[in-house]
Order: structure tokens, then sequence, then C-alpha cells
């Protein structure tokens, strides 16, 4: 009986890690941390920075970060940014589903000259798998996270996936 226990006990460890593992793989792959990652937890320490969504709209009206802006990521223009966040020294803070696209467009802000940019580390998805609140079209609180594809959403084990 103990071993079915210690089993068990291995199974969920495993299943509760994987995202986050997964997660911290595909960053080490695919990312250069050109642009510096903040936690979570230092995130939720802040009260006046600027969130950038670097997701897709139809990601964005699906579920966001309360406050942020959507900029796109196919459509990304830097000239809606300049126009709109004046200040070069201001505390942006970039997101994605997980951080990889969030990279990229950070890079294209610190090339415009911001100097204060930073990457949320595992993007929605880990600000999600954490249990912080999230929001719709309406600003109202939901639990539905656009998962950008089939693939990208086995990182998401927190919210209810939608493709």
């Amino acid at each position: 009986m103990k071993q079915y226990y210690c089993l068990f006990f291995v199974l969920f460890l495993t299943v509760n890690n994987y995202g986050q593992s997964s997660i911290k793989k595909l960053l080490k792959k695919h990312n250069t941390e050109s642009i510096p990652y903040l936690s979570i937890d230092s995130l939720l320490q802040k009260s006046d920075v600027i969130l950038l969504d670097t997701r897709e709209e139809i990601e964005y009206n699906t579920s966001h970060l309360k406050g942020a802006i959507c900029v796109g990521y196919d459509l990304f223009n830097i000239e809606s940014i300049t126009s709109k966040i004046e200040n070069k020294n201001a505390e942006i803070i970039v997101y994605c589903s997980i951080g990889i696209r969030s990279e990229d467009i950070g890079e294209k802000l610190k090339a415009a000259g911001y100097t204060n940019v930073k990457n949320l580390y595992g993007g929605i998805f880990e600000w999600k798998n954490k249990n912080n609140p999230i929001y719709d079209a309406n600003d109202n609180e939901t639990n539905k996270v656009h998962t950008h594809s089939k693939y990208w959403s086995r990182l998401l084990t927190n919210a209810e996936k939608i493709n």
C-alpha cells in the first residue's frame, strides 16, 4: 500500500511540474534573454508599469492581464507605440503565451529607444497556472485562455483552453 502512495505522489509532482519545466526548456531553447525576465511574483509587487500584450487580438480578447494593452505580434507597429508611450524610460512589461513572442517585441521596443523593458517569465500561461486573475474583452474575470495552438496548450494547466 505504501508503494502505491509513493507512486501516486511521484506522478502528482510530475504532472504539476510538467508545464513549468516545459516552459523553462522552451524559453531556454528559443530566447536569448536579450530582454530581461520579470517574475510573476515581482510583477505582483509593482503598481506603475505599462503592460503590453504581444499576442494577437483574438488571444487578447479571450483573456489578458488587467490593464494590458494589445499590441499584437504579426501586425506590430512600433509607431503606434511611440505615439502612445512617449516616456522612453517608463517601465514596460511585455508578455505573450509563454514569453517567446514577447521577447521579439521587447527587442523592437529596445531598438526604438525604450530603456526599461522586461519580459514576463512564462507569460499569461504561467500567470494563470499560478492562479492569478485574467480578464476578457469586456473586463470580466474569466478562466479561458487562448492557447495559440494545440502544441502550446499542453503548457497551460490551470485554465479552460481555447484554440
